[in-house]
């Protein structure tokens, strides 16, 4: 089959046009940043999506990714302020955010980051000695973050995070901390005991100090009860002294007014306290025998009345005082 020239020029002719075209478009995936230079100089930088470029003049410098990279941090031996020498590695989180200071202001910027930590890491570590490095890892951190970020961002990248993953010390120096930590703990136990003992003593003497002023308040207030009781008492027998005594003075004043109206009221009460002794002498165990005093001789009369209300006969018996 015979081609003539003419139709192999235009075959070449559309291969040019169709990798021509094809070099013109570019397709930047997401969370990509495309560098692209002119010329050899820097144009512009490609984010995702669908871009035109000049073919053949234009040419994608470098590719960087704006996900967040993670950079190793190779175990590495540094010493600390009381010279020991540790073992050290940690982790950098890394993300691109501006492609153009990281195509030309660093030739590599994930090893120039990985370089810069493990040197800002020793300056860090030797400022500290071992029992502030271990027990200081979030500080660490921090200080670590400030110094790659203030660096990274003139290479159009910025540090997230820094994490110390592992310290590791001798086994001579492993074994001497635990010595001491043993030792700490056994005098943190004595200090503890001791404490509880001062407690429990102080404690108790509060204790016996409280139930000496109790008693003592009691006493008090046991002797005042007595002193109130006392007085109360007292005035009260003074009082039914005063009611007696006034009780006496109107009795007399009314035997006296009862004198001066009837000048028999002194014989009738008179008979009044006879006729209660006789009661008295009726209550006696002996039934034969009567005893009447001789100021009531004139009451011999009524003897006859009382042996009927008896109904026995009456033996009568004057007694002289």
């Amino acid at each position: 089959m015979f081609i003539d020239s003419t139709s192999i020029i235009t075959i070449v002719i559309a291969l040019l046009v169709v990798v021509t075209a094809a070099k013109a478009v570019r397709i930047v995936p997401q969370a990509q940043l495309c560098v692209i230079e002119r010329l050899g100089r820097f144009h512009m930088v490609l984010h995702g999506g669908l871009h035109f470029i000049v073919p053949f003049v234009d040419r994608v410098r470098v590719t960087f990714t704006t996900q967040e990279q993670l950079i190793n941090l190779r175990p590495q031996s540094v010493i600390t302020r009381d010279n020991v020498s540790i073992t050290i590695d940690g982790l950098v989180y890394l993300r691109v955010s501006d492609g153009e200071k990281a195509a030309y202001e660093i030739t590599d910027i994930r090893d120039a980051i990985a370089q810069l930590a493990q040197t800002t890491l020793r300056s860090e570590i030797g400022k500290m000695e071992l029992d502030e490095t271990l027990s200081s890892r979030e500080e660490m951190n921090q200080a670590l973050q400030i110094a790659l970020d203030a660096a990274s961002a003139g290479w159009g990248a910025k540090v997230t995070r820094v994490e110390i993953s592992d310290i590791s010390v001798p086994d001579d120096v492993q074994s001497a901390m635990e010595l001491q930590l043993r030792a700490s703990r056994e005098r943190r136990a004595i200090e503890t005991q001791a404490a509880a003992n001062k407690n429990r003593v102080i404690a108790e003497a509060e204790g016996a100090r409280q139930r000496a002023y109790l008693e003592a308040e009691a006493k008090e207030r046991m002797a005042e009860a007595d002193k109130k009781t006392q007085i109360l008492l007292a005035e009260a027998e003074s009082q039914q002294r005063i009611l007696s005594a006034e009780g006496q003075r109107q009795g007399i004043e009314l035997i006296a007014q009862a004198l001066k109206e009837n000048k028999f009221a002194g014989e009738y009460i008179l008979a009044q306290e006879r006729i209660k002794a006789w009661n008295g002498i009726a209550a006696s165990d002996s039934s034969n025998k009567i005893v009447v005093p001789y100021e009531a001789s004139e009451l011999i009369g009524s003897l006859s009345v009382l042996s009927n209300i008896l109904k026995s006969p009456v033996s009568t018996e004057l007694k002289n005082d």
